[in-house]
């Protein structure tokens, strides 16, 4: 067995993580819990902690190897080492991934300083970088935040790469950044596999996909144990076959010529008046219609049974949106948008649609 040690966020996560991964206390990063094991299997070195965006957070316990052999993917498939800017919460995996990978090409991150983002930390982080080979990693609304201010815009553009991921980024956001001169790659992964291990839709290193029942499976050595503590959960998401284990995604999705498409959630299709009905596809359809930012759930409707509510910050006349809805899904997918709203975010920038839900039926 293995010690775990808790971590608070901060500048002291990576040592504790480089002591992690070279065979010390396997640690996790956030606060302490009652219910957290004192000691780990010998195999684990890194507890993360999902982000329980849609439900109950669960501990996805890594191995060592496991996070090193997808930091020396990332690598290889952004061409080389270089410095990056951390500007997500390191008790997350997309955060420690920074970690991870600043470790493995032995140059020190550059941290964004403040509590919350901003263009001008940003900024100031990039201006403290020390080598001209630059990577980040951003959510989707970190990317719209640095595009709108023209020298973030600017500064971003010098970056060899920019890493998105975390949630679906919508095709107007891309063609923003491609206008703008910032090379940015998809990241599909998640805590259960180490990170982002599909680049663009191809997956990166030794990474497998395979698609069944038209659920996206990811395989390779970059698969978690498990789920500390919780063999049911394990057992129901994780498969090994001919000696491969994969990991279950649970989001919907195809796979052409060794490319991946992720299409939504297995778990968002809603049945409204009978009809089958997808969120994901509805709120995929309102960004790329003018509401960039809309969040979609479903709220109980005496008429239909179910129906979608999508959330947006933006005040703007929906119904060119909802018709193109409507054309693409049908009238059952007409959702009621509640222009104005304030989006909940949670701590890796993902959008709290837990709040959101209870919002919905109110």
């Amino acid at each position: 067995m293995r010690a775990l040690r808790v971590v608070p966020p901060g500048p002291g996560v990576l040592a504790a993580l480089r002591a992690a991964l070279a065979g010390g206390d396997a640690i996790m990063v956030g606060s302490p819990a009652p219910d957290l094991p004192a000691e780990v299997e010998q195999r684990v070195a890194l507890v993360v902690e999902t982000s329980g965006s849609t439900g109950r957070p669960k501990r996805v316990a890594l191995s060592a190897d496991a996070v090193l052999v997808n930091a020396a993917a990332s690598e290889s498939a952004l061409g080389g080492p270089g410095q990056w800017v951390l500007a997500l919460p390191t008790h997350y995996i997309a955060g420690l991934n920074v970690l991870t990978r600043s470790i493995a090409a032995q140059l020190d991150p550059v941290a964004v300083e403040g509590a919350t983002f901003t263009a001008a930390g940003f900024v100031a982080a990039a201006q403290r970088m020390t080598v001209p080979e630059r990577f980040t990693a951003l959510v989707p609304a970190q990317l719209a935040t640095l595009l709108d201010d023209p020298g973030a815009a600017t500064a971003l553009a010098g970056f060899q790469r920019v890493l998105v991921g975390g949630q679906g980024t919508p095709a107007p956001l891309l063609a923003r950044a491609k206008a703008a001169g910032v090379r940015v790659t998809r990241s599909y992964g998640s805590s259960e596999t180490s990170g982002g291990c599909v680049y663009d839709g191809s997956p990166i290193g030794q990474t497998e996909v395979r698609v069944v029942d038209g659920e996206v499976h990811l395989g390779g050595p970059t698969i978690a144990e498990g789920y500390l503590a919780d063999p049911e959960l394990t057992a129901a998401r994780f498969v090994e076959e001919l000696g491969m284990r994969w990991f279950r995604t649970a989001d919907a999705g195809t796979l052409d010529d060794g490319r991946v498409t992720v299409t939504g959630r297995l778990d968002d299709v809603i049945i409204s008046g009978g009809v089958k009905v997808s969120l994901s596809a509805i709120e995929r359809l309102l960004r790329e219609n003018g509401f960039d930012d809309a969040v979609v759930v479903t709220a109980q409707h005496e008429k239909w049974g179910e129906m979608a509510v999508a959330f947006t910050a933006r005040t703007s006349d929906p119904a060119p949106a909802i018709a193109a809805i409507e054309a693409a899904l049908g009238p059952a997918a007409r959702p009621l948008v509640r222009g104005g709203s304030v989006i909940p975010v949670l701590p890796s920038g993902k959008p709290d649609r837990v709040t959101l839900q209870a919002k919905a039926t109110q």
